[in-house]
């Protein structure tokens, strides 16, 4: 009996050991990446709460949310509305090249949802091909109006996919003062491995104080320039070059797939 109970308590502590490595292994497979700290941010743990989002389950563009964004002329092509689509649980939007004409996509919440300060994400799938590219930003209406960020606003790129620039490699940055003074923070660069891959979640926390931005819950980079105090809206696109050299190695066509859109804001 008592080699038996003995037996028990190794196999026990064997059990506990394998659990720790497990435990362990999980908390060190965060892939090769660049970012300021390997914490994960959970908005709900820092005092916020959802206020705002769109898991795109419907079979077309929730047009309570968004609407279609720039119609016409955009750089060396054109965005248009036939390149915007939602099924299976996600926004899809496309590059194509269709009779001679290039065209791009773009989804945006001027006309529906506008807000000050908050935490912002979207999960999604990033387009395949170099020279279009997939973004998530946000612009105050009021941008091209002054020179000030904190009375006029700000554009924020929550993040840009240059993939000629590197398959594990993204890009943020802020601007404001539209205009012949235009002024910007700089290209601020981040590296992720698998960031070509699958889906993976894209955030920014806009304070008073500061910009932060987040791939897959991590911190890449953190600001104190070009602080915007005034509403702001979203919008989501498939940008277009603006030289036909920028897309000589495209894909056509190319999809931005967008799984979600959260918001939340302080309690």
């Amino acid at each position: 009996m008592k080699h038996q109970f003995a037996f028990l308590l190794v196999l026990a502590a064997f059990l506990f050991a394998c659990q720790a490595r497990e435990n362990q292994s999980e908390k060190t497979t965060v892939p090769e990446n660049s970012a300021l700290s390997q914490d994960f941010f959970d908005p709900e743990k820092e005092g916020y709460a959802l206020c705002w989002e769109d898991q795109f389950n419907g079979s077309a563009l929730d047009t309570a949310k968004w609407r279609i964004r720039g119609t016409g002329p955009r750089r060396i092509g054109y965005n248009d509305p036939s390149m915007v689509s939602v099924s299976d649980g996600c926004l899809n939007l496309m590059y194509d090249i269709k009779k001679d004409s290039i065209m791009g996509s773009a989804v945006g919440t001027f006309e529906t949802f506008n807000t000050t300060y908050g935490y912002f994400e979207c999960r999604a799938r990033l387009q395949k091909g170099m020279g279009p590219w997939a973004a998530f930003w946000m612009q105050s209406p009021l941008i091209a109006q002054g020179e000030d960020p904190a009375t006029f606003g700000a554009e924020i790129d929550i993040f840009e996919y240059f993939k000629e620039l590197g398959e594990d490699h993204m890009t943020h940055c802020v601007h404001w003062a539209y205009g012949p003074n235009q002024k910007s923070v700089g290209r601020l660069d981040s590296d992720y491995s698998g960031l070509s891959e699958g889906f993976h979640t894209f955030g920014l926390e806009w304070t008073p104080e500061k910009y932060t931005f987040f791939i897959n819950g991590l911190k890449f980079h953190e600001i104190d320039e070009g602080i915007s105090h005034i509403d702001q809206y979203m919008i989501l696109s498939m940008e277009i070059p603006s030289t036909l050299e920028g897309i000589k190695n495209a894909c056509a066509p190319d999809t931005f797939m967008v799984d979600y859109v959260k918001v939340y804001q302080k309690q």
